[in-house]
C-alpha cells in the first residue's frame, strides 16, 4: 500500500504506524485520517499482528487537524462540518472497534484532535516532554470526538473542554490521561516492551476482553454521546462570534502562525 501522510512497519507481531507529515507538525489533514482508514482496515485483517503502536515522526506526535484554510474562500456551512466530522470519528472508532490493542506513544505537542487519537488508543505512554490539550476551543471549536469526560472526572473534564488549557505528562499521568511518563530517549522502547507483554496475551483473550471492556462503555452511552458531540462540533463550528470573526481575520491576513500569536496573547495571563 502507497502511503504518503503515515509510514508502516511491520515487525512480526507488531505494526508500528507513524503519523508521517513532519513539516506540519503531522497535522491530521483529510488525506492522513482516510489513509490511517485503510491501514487499520488492512491491519484488523491480518492475523499475524497482535499490537499496534501510533508514534508521530520528527518534533510531535501531533499539533491536531489540519486547519490550513481557516479564515480564506467561504466557510463551511453546518452539512459540510457534519460530513468532516462523520470522517474524522469514523477513523478512531476503527482503534475503538478493533480486535487490535492500540498504544499510543506520544512525544511534545499531542493537542486537538490528536489528544482524541491519544485517549482512544487502550494504552498511552508519554515521553515527559509530553503536553495535552484541547487548544482550539480558544477559537471557537470543540472537540469532534468528546472521549475526555469518559476517561477523566467531570470537574478535570470541564476545566480542560472550557478553558482550552493544556497539561504537561505529569499531570497528564496524575488525572489518568495516560497510563504512564517516561524519559523522551526510552518513549518508544518503552512502547515495545509494553507491546510485548500485551502481544503474550492469547489473541481471543484480547480481543473479547477489549470488546467486553469497550462495549460496556457503550451500554451506558458512549457511542450516543459522542454522535451528540459531534453535532455540538458542527453547531460551534458554524456559528458566529467576534473572537471567532479576528482570529479568521488575522488567519486570512498574516496567516496561522500569527493568528495563534494573537490567540495564545489573549490568554497568555
Amino acid at each position: 500500500m502507497e502511503l504518503n501522510t503515515l509510514k508502516l512497519v511491520k515487525e512480526d507481531w507488531l505494526a508500528t504506524l507513524t503519523l508521517n507529515r513532519p513539516e506540519k507538525m503531522n497535522a491530521l489533514s483529510e488525506e492522513l485520517q482516510l489513509e490511517m482508514q485503510k491501514v487499520l482496515d488492512d491491519l484488523e485483517e491480518d492475523m499475524d499482528i497482535r499490537v499496534v503502536i501510533i508514534n508521530g515522526e520528527g518534533r510531535c506526535f501531533s499539533a491536531g487537524f489540519d486547519i490550513t484554510g481557516t479564515g480564506s474562500g467561504e466557510a463551511p456551512d453546518v452539512q459540510q462540518w457534519r460530513a468532516g466530522v462523520k470522517r474524522e470519528n469514523a477513523t478512531w472508532f476503527r482503534i475503538w472497534r478493533s480486535r487490535l490493542p492500540f498504544i499510543a506513544a506520544v512525544h511534545s505537542h499531542c493537542l486537538g484532535g490528536a489528544c482524541e487519537l491519544s485517549m482512544v488508543c487502550d494504552i498511552t505512554i508519554a515521553a515527559d516532554d509530553a503536553q495535552f490539550g484541547e487548544p482550539e476551543i480558544q477559537f471557537q471549536s470543540a472537540p469532534p470526538f468528546p472521549i475526555m469526560p469518559w476517561v477523566l472526572g467531570m470537574k478535570k473534564t470541564k476545566e480542560l473542554l472550557l478553558t482550552g488549557d493544556r497539561i504537561g505528562a505529569e499531570e497528564a499521568e496524575r488525572i489518568g490521561l495516560v497510563n504512564r511518563v517516561v524519559p523522551r530517549d526510552r518513549l518508544m522502547d518503552e512502547a515495545r516492551a509494553f507491546a510485548r507483554k500485551m502481544a503474550m496475551i492469547p489473541p481471543p483473550a484480547m480481543h473479547l476482553n477489549k470488546t467486553g471492556i469497550n462495549r460496556g462503555y457503550d451500554i451506558r452511552g458512549f457511542q450516543s454521546t459522542i454522535d451528540y458531540g459531534a453535532e455540538i462540533f458542527a453547531m460551534i463550528l458554524s456559528s458566529d462570534s467576534q473572537e471567532k470573526r479576528d482570529f479568521e481575520k488575522i488567519a486570512a491576513e498574516k496567516g496561522l502562525r500569527e493568528a495563534f500569536k494573537w490567540r495564545d496573547a489573549k490568554f497568555a495571563g
